[in-house]
Formats: C-alpha cells, structure tokens, sequence
C-alpha cells in the first residue's frame, strides 16, 4: 500500500492522538540536515561560521534517536523497524548523499585561498540539499510508506559530481 506524503498524518499529529497509535516516523531526524543547510550557507559569506560546519557530524536515523531525549524516539525508532527494508535502504542511500554533498561542500569552504566559483557551488548544493531533505520529509511523513525510489536521489547525485568537477 502506498499514501500520498500529502495525505499521510504527520508524526505530530499521531503523537497527539494517543499512544494507542501505530508508531511513526519522526521529521525530527531531518533538524540535523537543516542545521547542516544552514551553516553552508551562512559560511559562504561569514567565516566565523566555517569551524561549526567542520564540526557537524551525519548520524544515521538509529543513531539519532537512539541518543535522543525525545518522548517520540522510542516510537520513531520502532516506526523505522517497521518500514519495508529496501525502502529503509533507499532512505538512508539518500542521506549518505546528503552526508557526501554537506562533507565536500565543507572541504570546498575550508580551501585557502577559498576558490572563485564558491557562491555558485553552495548555491547548487544548497538547492540539492533543499530537494534531498523534500523528500525525505515526504517519506517520514508518510511512514515510509512511498517508495523514495521515486524520488530520484542519483540525478541529485549526478548534479553534485557535476559541480564539484567544475
């Protein structure tokens, strides 16, 4: 069975049902990718910023809310040992992606003197990060219950190889 992201109950909506819900997926794995977004961007223009984004580490979903204080990290996580295994994989192909577009786009900041072509590069990446985390939020919101394989994560890859080889 599949839902439309659109029409599936978010992981806030079910936590304020009740308990006697099936457990869900939490959006909040995704705060990580954010803050990641976030300090590309900020670090393209303010260097003050560049030694927090060398500091950002990926977690997988597991590790994530296996270290969380969160009331919903025992439900997300039971929510994810329900979610068919090639669709699991296909998520977390995704966010290694992510992980090696934010890890390059740091190395691509750190260079001295900074290359030229930076503004272009983060604005690529960041526009990849962007669609990355698009759907990926549309897959937690519908319990990993579409098939991510939709969404086409290697064309999103194919543009990051692409500019990182300008």
């Amino acid at each position: 069975m599949t839902v439309k992201a659109t029409h599936a109950p978010s992981a806030a909506a079910s936590d304020r049902a009740g308990s006697g819900q099936a457990p869900r997926l939490s959006t909040d794995f995704l705060n990580r990718y954010n803050e990641a977004l976030m300090l590309i961007e900020m670090a393209s223009m303010d260097d003050g910023v560049l030694a927090d984004l060398q500091s950002w580490r990926s977690l997988s979903y597991r590790e994530h809310f296996a270290a969380s204080s969160l009331r919903v990290a025992a439900s997300a996580l039971a929510a994810y040992d329900q979610v068919d295994p090639a669709r699991t994989k296909a998520f977390e192909d995704a966010c290694q992606s992510m992980d090696r577009l934010i890890q390059a786009v740091t190395a691509l900041l750190s260079e001295e003197p900074r290359p030229v072509d930076v503004p272009v590069v983060v604005t690529g990446a960041s526009e990849a990060v962007r669609r990355l985390i698009a759907g990926l939020t549309q897959f937690i919101n519908a319990n990993g219950e579409i098939d991510i394989a939709l969404f086409d994560d290697k064309s999103v890859q194919t543009e990051i190889d692409k500019l990182l080889d300008d």
